[in-house]
């Protein structure tokens, strides 16, 4: 594993998450959990793997919960915090978070997790001379993207936005990771919303000094709920390198110390219990279960391919399969709640109710028992 030692990050972590709500109604989204540690957590992991010593977070919404956890430090990873004014969109937080910054650095979204080798990604952006160099990551279905047209030698020709069939030509997006020399600033108007993918970025591409790496690995772009069960999984199941994936075990699982878990019940690898979580008798759990810190699973209930937060309780005989239940939550006995459904956190669902379809239920909502069926 090539490094990239001494290199700073600027880390973006100001938007507000809203297709990510009601999740994000109380925490911004890279203080998400995801299994046992914020979604931010791997991200510093990620950067100090490969030799990054310090970062530098542009935040925005809810920024003193970031601070608040994680202080000034994460490990070997020197931390500090510009809180923008107002939002500045990803150029101008760029520009805010990299003030005073004179050499190569690293700049990245917080919610994306990816195994880029950010080693191998410096050197190739020095080989080339490169005022900018773009992660790229390989997509099943590129309609959805903008896509990045880029020579042989990497250098970026073209970006094509929402591209109709005739014009996918490959299937490289921008995974939202970047180094960039420090004169790219310098194209950047201060305290004014910039998007460095429309307003920078074809800039260097009209010099040619803009090129894109191949990213060759994981890579997820954590935005809504779907991706954030996907990332749960991909935890679980080790998809990508992590301190997580490091205490699962050769069984893929890992139940906290001090966890109650009944006699009968069943556990279904892989999953997570987390410290002072209590799963009562005749529950089932897994696979590809989260159960939260302190949460509480009663007699029978099942958990499958779903996120319990910290704190929720889940009444007697619920079915939770593909969905999400914030932390602090509460579903009452005899519910089911599938189809990648969100209960939002401190919510309330009484007995007997069925959640499908994705439906969402608003942070601190009270459902009345038998309220909601979905035939």
């Amino acid at each position: 594993m090539s490094e990239a030692h001494g290199l700073p990050a600027v880390i973006l972590v100001g938007g507000e998450g809203t297709r990510l709500r009601p999740l994000t109604a109380r925490t911004p989204k890279p203080m998400l959990p995801l299994v046992d540690r914020p979604l931010l957590a791997y991200t510093f992991e990620h950067l100090a793997r490969y030799g990054v010593d310090r970062a530098i977070l542009s935040c925005g919404y809810l920024p003193t919960l970031i601070q608040s956890h994680f202080g000034n430090r994460h490990g070997q990873l020197a931390l500090s915090y510009r809180v923008e004014p107002t939002p500045l969109g990803t150029g101008g937080g760029i520009r805010f978070g990299a003030e005073g910054i004179s050499e190569t650095f690293v700049a990245l979204n917080g919610d994306v997790l990816h195994g880029a080798d950010l080693g191998a990604m410096l050197a190739f952006h020095r080989e080339r001379g490169a005022a900018g160099t773009i992660l790229l990551a390989p997509v099943d279905d590129p309609s959805r993207y903008g896509l990045v047209r880029c020579a042989d030698d990497g250098r970026v020709r073209a970006f094509v936005e929402k591209p109709r069939a005739e014009e996918i030509d490959t299937n490289l997006i921008n995974a939202g990771l970047y180094v960039l020399e420090p004169e790219v600033l310098d194209l950047i108007e201060p305290d004014r919303v910039v998007s460095i993918e429309r307003e920078v970025f074809p800039r260097l591409v009209d010099a040619g000094s803009l090129y894109g790496f191949r990213l060759d690995g994981y890579w997820r772009d954590v935005g809504t709920p779907e991706s954030y069960l996907e990332a749960h999984r991909d935890a679980l199941e080790r998809n990508f390198a992590s301190e997580l994936g490091d205490s699962l075990g050769a069984d893929y699982t890992l139940i906290a110390a001090d966890a109650r878990v009944a006699d009968g019940v069943r556990l279904v690898p892989p999953l997570y219990v987390g410290p002072g979580a209590t799963i009562e008798a005749g529950a089932r759990v897994g696979s590809l279960a989260v159960i939260g810190a302190g949460a509480r699973i009663d007699a029978g209930a099942v958990i499958e391919s779903s996120v319990v937060a910290a704190g929720a309780r889940i009444g007697a005989r619920t079915a939770v399969v593909g969905s999400i239940v914030g932390e602090g939550a509460e579903i009452g006995p005899g519910c089911e709640i599938l189809g990648l459904s969100v209960v939002g956190p401190g919510a309330t669902v009484g007995e007997g109710n069925m959640l499908d379809h994705g439906i969402r239920i608003a942070a601190g909502e009270t459902i009345s028992p038998d309220a909601l069926t979905f035939a």
